[in-house]
């Protein structure tokens, strides 16, 4: 009797479990969609909501921009070089540049771009749960209003998805420049065969799954942590000094690429 009894107790707490997994899943789907909405509503956009958004435009993508470009034009630079001479003393260097092209720029850099600013994001969130003098002027437990979604939501979330976009762009275009310099050198010469590498790579299916790969990566760093942190602060619940959501968006993460990769090759 106490093991059916046990047996029935966990089988109630799974089910319980499994339902709040799917709330949690189903408010995030939600929150992502009311704030989508309000994002694209010109209403949004008075002149104190564009003076929020663009010093959260500023924070998440000016101030990190130059290192953060620095920090991967150096890792593309030793990654293009390795690839390179490898395929040279292989006898495949007219595979060189393709595979450059198609691991750094299709793979590599939207989702370190991705990571560096959910990273970055994680930092903040720790700095201000851990230094109390200073607290942050976002308040998650306060109740949400469509006045707080538009003054206070959607510049965050704009905010951390241009941050993606536009680290993954300039530096997608950095690392095409740099794999040119480490091929052909500085002559002219090489730019036909180049400019036809590139486009044999970026087709016209490669470009759109490119761009949407992005956008999806941009729309789950800026929407998952958000709506973590809300759903945390409306039920008490503590991260232990973690970003709430985190594990979430890695897991929407891997599953945005790992559908990229599955509908690009197979």
């Amino acid at each position: 009797m106490p093991t059916r009894s046990y047996a029935h107790l966990d089988s109630a707490a799974w089910g319980r479990a499994l339902l709040r997994g799917a709330a949690s899943w189903w408010q995030m789907i939600h929150l992502g969609a009311i704030v989508l909405v309000l994002a694209l509503s010109p209403s949004t956009y008075n002149r104190i909501n564009r003076a929020i958004t663009s010093r959260h435009i500023y924070a998440s993508t000016w101030q990190v921009l130059p290192w953060f470009t620095a920090m991967a034009a150096l890792f593309s630079l030793v990654l293009i070089r390795i690839v390179v001479v490898t395929a040279l003393n292989y006898g495949l260097s007219q595979y060189a540049l393709q595979m450059v092209v198609r691991v750094l720029v299709l793979e590599l850099i939207p989702l370190s771009a991705a990571l560096f600013v959910a990273l970055r994001a994680g930092m903040t969130f720790n700095a201000g749960a851990q230094t109390n003098a200073r607290p942050s002027p976002f308040d998650p437990s306060a109740p949400l209003s469509l006045t707080r979604l538009r003054a206070d939501v959607v510049p965050r979330v704009l905010a951390g998805a241009f941050s993606v976009l536009t680290l993954a762009m300039i530096n997608s275009v950095i690392v095409l420049v740099l794999a040119y310099l480490i091929v052909y050198g500085l002559s002219p010469w090489g730019l036909p065969g180049y400019t036809r590498t590139v486009g044999h790579v970026f087709d016209l299916s490669v470009t759109l799954g490119f761009a949407l790969k992005t956008v999806f990566f941009s729309l789950a760093v800026a929407v998952v942590p958000m709506a973590a942190s809300l759903e945390a602060a409306r039920d008490n619940t503590s991260a232990n000094g973690v970003q709430p959501g985190a594990a979430r968006l890695f897991l929407v993460l891997l599953l945005i690429e790992a559908a990229s990769l599955v509908i690009k090759y197979i």
